[in-house]
């Protein structure tokens, strides 16, 4: 009787064991994302949209649409438009500084950065930029923006206190997206056509590391785990998610994505990376720890989404839609997260 009880409580200890050990990981065999709602966009149809974020202060998400030049504010909590912004010719990078209640956007047609105020929910200013900006970064320790100017391979950089550039770091390449981290204290920006990865230092604003990305060809993307000190890098040239060590700068995982990868974005509460690929796919993956990465699968969505963002508290997914089976449409796509 001693003996079978020792089986049986051993038995249990492995099952209790291995549960813990899987218990974070979806099952794989189910889809990662359930569409729950579709907003409809007063914006012309068929034209492309860029990036989007939210603003938690006010429950509002931020969408850039970049083919109708507008900006669309949407209630997150009623799923209803709010305002459209106009005067954002082919915005592109969208970043919403809480402390100053203000948005800058990249504007690509006018080769501008818009400033907006949001108690007033227009534009007030605009920096002149050089050519098609892009991704931005809010670096909140030093009340500074940095803006990737594409084409003009130069990194912008912007006193939000000001709203003046008060510098502008020239390069050799193409400039990917760049991100601030709040931990290190560093802004970190991709060289999409040399393949490197810049580590800017915002207390001088000078270049101080450039690190290859290995396997990843056109690092154009970025989003970072910075408490286990990674970041997350689109590699449009060979659609490869790269994972690269903030530590010591160096690629310690490479995942296959979809084709089209674009516009990344981190998920803390459940551990997902999340790319959106303009072949009709949003690329998932599941960072099982700081060096082992699970792809969960590629998500079936409608083709040209190459932007999302993710709500950090519901973790629900937004992605915009230019057309829909082939037909031009605009509107934002709602899922939610299957655990």
């Amino acid at each position: 009787m001693k003996i079978k009880l020792t089986f049986l409580l051993a038995a249990i200890g492995i099952v209790i064991c291995f549960g813990i050990q899987s218990f974070p990981k979806k099952n794989i065999s189910t889809p990662t994302l359930k569409q729950i709602a579709t907003i409809d966009l007063p914006g012309e149809v068929g034209k492309r949209f860029d990036y989007l974020t939210i603003d938690y202060k006010h429950n509002y998400l931020l969408s850039a649409h970049l083919g109708a030049n507008v900006l669309y504010v949407i209630d997150i909590t009623t799923n209803k438009l709010v305002k459209m912004i106009m005067d954002t010719p082919g915005a592109e990078g969208i970043e919403y500084v809480e402390e100053l209640n203000k948005v800058y956007t990249s504007n690509w047609k006018d080769h501008t950065i818009g400033v907006i105020d949001m108690n007033k929910m227009e534009v007030v200013k605009k920096l002149p930029a050089i050519e098609k900006p892009d991704g931005n970064a809010y670096a909140r320790h030093f009340k500074k923006l940095y803006v990737s100017d594409e084409r003009g391979k130069t990194l912008i950089i912007v006193d939000v206190k000001k709203d003046e550039i008060v510098k502008k770091i020239a390069f050799k390449s193409e400039t990917g997206m760049p991100q601030y981290d709040s931990i290190s204290k560093k802004i970190y920006l991709n060289l999409q056509d040399e393949n490197i990865f810049v580590v800017i230092d915002p207390a001088t604003d000078s270049v101080i590391g450039r690190y290859p990305v290995g396997e990843c060809k056109g690092n154009h993307g970025m989003a970072l785990d910075a408490e286990h000190r990674l970041a997350f890098l689109a590699c449009e040239g060979n659609d490869l998610l790269t994972v690269l060590n903030l530590d010591t700068y160096k690629p310690i995982a490479f995942l296959k994505m979809a084709g089209g990868s674009d516009v990344i974005k981190y998920d803390p509460g459940l551990k997902r990376i999340y790319v959106a690929c303009y072949d009709g796919f949003i690329s998932v993956f599941h960072e099982d720890d700081a060096t082992h990465f699970t792809k969960l699968e590629d998500f079936k969505v409608q083709k040209k989404v190459h932007s999302l963002t993710f709500d950090k508290f519901t973790h629900k997914v937004y992605a915009p839609e230019q057309e829909k089976d082939g037909k031009p449409v605009s509107r934002m796509v709602v899922y939610d997260a299957v655990q």
